[in-house]
């Protein structure tokens, strides 16, 4: 269960099936068994236009995942014009204001995606994420490809989107270090499976998966004590 204003982060060595899951999340791959419900309502294979007005994505390429041949402004407005009612100019408001949201200028609109810096584009896609106001927003390693100074700004910048509008977040991540301080739950997976799930300081304070352990000592040495943990926090 994710709460709102909660973030879930989803671990594992590479191949594990994060992202697989990630996307099964998004609606994007069809799942095998299970079954997922937002607001006690279950989402279904193909039902995009109720699944995307309440989990939305942002990939780790967003060279890749920005139509490199529309600005921006076609950008945001395609979301807008296939999932809502609004007239024209009340879509091009909800454009302006989501940019502003992350930090992108009103001008930016007329720019391609090529135009932007990397970290401008990263900011591009999660106001494509925002524009129909969602609940969830899946990260696949979406800061991954950001330097240091970058990714912590976008980290500040989600933190405090989470805060006013209380969004929950997936990350999927193998950065333990960043996963400490962004999240509430982890989910640890092997092999396609969930091997540990809990509290991220019960996960990382006393870890029952081998996996888990040796994530966790690959990054910090050890399992954090209460006190580390309080420390280091």
């Amino acid at each position: 269960t994710l709460r709102e204003g909660q973030t879930l982060a989803i671990i594992g060595e590479n191949g594990s099936g994060k992202s697989t899951l990630a996307k099964m999340l998004a609606g994007m791959i069809e799942p095998t068994s299970g079954e997922l419900l937002i607001d006690d309502h279950p989402l279904h294979f193909g039902d995009y236009s109720f699944r995307s007005q309440r989990i939305r994505m942002i990939f780790q390429d967003p060279s890749t995942s920005l139509n490199p041949r529309q600005r921006i402004s076609q950008i945001l407005d395609f979301p807008l014009r296939l999932n809502t009612d609004l007239e024209p100019e009340q879509r091009r408001k909800q454009i302006i204001e989501t940019m502003r949201m992350v930090g992108l200028l009103p001008d930016h609109v007329s720019y391609y995606p090529h135009m932007l810096a990397p970290g401008q584009k990263q900011r591009l896609g999660l106001a494509r994420a925002l524009i129909l106001r969602p609940k969830v927003i899946i990260a696949d390693e979406a800061l991954a490809s950001l330097d240091m100074s970058m990714r912590s700004q976008l980290i500040n910048l989600m933190l405090e989107l989470q805060e006013k509008q209380g969004i929950s977040y997936i990350y999927v991540t193998q950065h333990i270090g960043m996963m400490k301080h962004i999240s509430d739950q982890v989910l640890v997976m092997h092999q396609g499976e969930v091997v540990e799930r809990g509290s991220t300081a019960d996960v990382l304070a006393s870890p029952l998966h081998e996996l888990t352990k040796r994530l966790i000592a690959g990054h910090f040495g050890e399992a954090l004590t209460a006190d580390a943990w309080r420390k280091d926090r």
